[in-house]
């Protein structure tokens, strides 16, 4: 069945302070997002859409772009905040305007089951399959169905700092919501503050968290298009911060019960670049991974 992996890459990298996604981390100048796209084409997608900023289409495809479209179909599209179904003003806003608008934008070239990815986290070959092999599913039951690839808290964390994860609330293996919180390592236990509640909470280690690894029908993309008009009206006062977020989209589906959500637990290791200081960490993670023979030193290095 065909399959297409969207690439979120039009965030600004604020906390790392500058456009993680193009850092090189491999020992070819390879980006962390070359890892994910060789995962997902050994995995059987055929398709790779990357949402950016229409200022930064150069870079990418002089780097990552050539590096790959002699390997997998590629399509660049822009996440332009007045790309929108009704006109408002967006008050000089500078930052996109959510990881839902991101899918709106990009609903056009999307025509089969899909998987979104951020450019900027190494999600590991493991979870990249599990992903794709939901998306070869059937979907013929009554309900949507959905999949979040679950990774253990303690697996996607770094010692620079804390993090922002989803706490995912599950119920015979359903997600049930995303619990938004800061994790963080103190004293080798693991707490998570709720943003919605403020409260802070010791977690199990082994306690799911979303890293925005999520798998789709193309069907999802009718609840993006006929929601985005809904949020622009109830946002109008605080358009320049509000952000349309697909976990909220997925939320209304499960409460409204149009769809269900899947919880697949992977025991991948997360890897990222939250903080400048995580750089080194990721680069010998990979280094360590292509001695393990589980990439090629050269990764787009074309077989005989």
């Amino acid at each position: 069945m065909k399959k297409t992996l969207v690439v979120l890459a039009a965030g600004m990298g604020s906390r790392f302070g500058g456009l993680k996604q193009i850092e090189p981390v491999g020992p070819n100048g390879e980006f962390i997002i070359d890892y994910s796209v060789y995962d997902a084409i050994r995995s059987g997608f055929d398709k790779v859409i990357f949402i950016i900023k229409e200022e930064n289409l150069e870079i990418f495809e002089e780097t990552i772009g050539n590096r790959i479209k002699p390997f997998i179909e590629l399509e660049y599209v822009f996440q332009d905040s007045s790309n929108l179904p009704i006109e408002i003003d967006l008050k000089g806003r500078e930052k996109p305007l959510g990881t839902a608008h991101a899918l709106y934008c990009a609903a056009p070239s999307i025509n089969e089951n899909f998987a979104i990815i951020n450019a900027d986290d190494f999600y590991g070959y493991g979870a990249i399959q599990k992903v794709a092999e939901f998306l070869d599913e059937k979907f013929d039951t009554e309900k949507e169905k959905y999949a979040v690839i679950g990774y253990k808290a303690i697996n996607t964390i770094t010692e620079n700092g804390s993090v922002k994860r989803g706490v995912c609330l599950t119920e015979d293996g359903k997600l049930m919501g995303l619990d938004e919180s800061t994790i963080e390592l103190e004293d080798g236990k693991l707490y998570a503050t709720s943003f919605k509640t403020e409260i802070k909470k010791e977690i199990e280690k082994d306690t799911l968290v979303s890293m925005n690894l999520l798998g789709f029908p193309e069907s999802f993309l009718n609840h993006i298009k006929e929601e985005m008009t809904t949020f622009i009206e109830d946002n109008k006062d605080n358009i320049e911060t509000c952000e349309y977020l697909i976990p909220d989209v997925i939320s209304k589906q499960v409460e409204n019960s149009v769809a269900e959500v899947e919880v697949i637990p992977t025991d991948e290791k997360w890897y990222g670049m939250t903080y400048k200081e995580d750089k080194d960490y990721v680069v010998n993670a990979i280094k360590n991974m292509i001695d393990e023979g589980i990439y090629k030193n050269n990764l787009w290095e074309k077989e005989d």
